[in-house]
């Protein structure tokens, strides 16, 4: 296992193990053809199936996708959609396109502002012109299916849930790398009525699992976090502190 590069803590403690696991996880989008075995994702999905939520309600559902013919089905799909999309919402093709899609594009833009963020955006618009895969090649993807009659926030439940079942993948070897453009294929009816994700169930997040074909050591920078601590009477300003320095 990598060592870990995170900032020091004043106390001269040790790391634990699950500590090292949480700091040496990396994403990975580069896997070995090798698929992890099954007896391995029945323990990293029973992580998941222990996963706290809002509760106990467990809004959650998965599935696993291990079929090559299913994979690459999937894989071609998001592609063609993602191509669709990018040509309604692209406006910078040309003069006319500006003129006639640019009001469309903002619109959606702006309704769906999570989703087209820039960062998404340009991932979208990379897998459209195929400089980028939307799964990565891996041998097997986790569905998280979202129960939106959880209590309280459903989404957080499956944020939870699926963060157990990287960091126990990530504690036996393998890698893991969450994805969300998943839901383009929600876009394409065959593949909602092939999963069967109907109402209460959506389907936003999956996680690519497999054997990682390369060492991913390198950490990705944090921000340092400015963080308050309220220690004193209620007339006083809280203490500041910058976690991660």
């Amino acid at each position: 296992m990598a060592s870990s590069t995170a900032p020091n803590i004043t106390e001269p403690l040790e790391w634990t193990e699950v500590e090292k696991v949480i700091l040496t996880r990396r994403s990975t989008r580069a896997f070995k053809k090798e698929a992890i075995p099954d007896y391995m994702i029945r323990r990293i999905l029973e992580a998941g199936r222990f996963a706290p939520s809002a509760g106990n309600s467990q809004p959650w559902r998965f599935a696993v996708v291990k079929s090559p013919e299913i994979l690459s089905a999937m894989e071609a799909d998001a592609v063609k959609i993602s191509k669709r999309m990018m040509f309604v919402l692209d406006y910078t093709r040309s003069r006319l396109r500006n003129i006639l899609l640019k009001p469309i594009s903002k619109f959606f833009i702006r309704l769906r502002y999570n989703e087209l963020h820039p960062v998404p955006f340009g991932l979208l618009a990379a897998i459209a012109n195929e400089r980028a895969p939307v799964f990565h090649h891996a041998p097997a993807l986790i569905l998280l299916f979202e129960d939106q009659r959880g209590v309280s926030c459903p989404a957080t439940d499956i944020g939870i849930c699926g963060e157990n079942m990287v960091l126990a993948a990530h504690s036996m070897g393998a890698a893991t790398c969450w994805i969300g453009m998943i839901k383009v294929l929600m876009y394409d009816p065959k593949w909602k009525k092939f999963f069967s994700v109907k109402y209460p169930y959506q389907l936003n997040n999956c996680l690519a699992l497999g054997w990682p074909k390369v060492a991913s050591d390198g950490q990705v920078p944090r921000e340092v976090q400015h963080v308050e601590w309220y220690e004193g009477q209620m007339e006083e300003p809280p203490r500041i502190e910058r976690q991660g320095e």
